[in-house]
């Protein structure tokens, strides 16, 4: 996954890494009537990254087959 799905600016983070940077961060959990917000800190990871890892994640799938 470290190969297929990470943008080349973490490429070379090792898996303990991207433990601590992705996984393991705190964040404050904000609930409103229809939907529910994380806030992370951006020290740990910039916005646009952690958004481009799922991204990159989704895309390593085929899209389903009309049923």
């Amino acid at each position: 996954m470290r190969t297929l799905a990470l943008p080349e600016a973490v490429a070379k983070w090792s898996l303990t890494s991207l433990r601590e940077k992705l996984v393991k961060i705190g964040a404050k959990i904000v609930t409103h009537a229809r939907y529910v917000t994380f806030q992370m800190a951006e020290v740990a990871v910039p916005r646009g990254l952690f958004e481009e890892i799922p991204r990159l994640i989704a895309q390593l799938r085929p899209p389903p087959s009309p049923a």
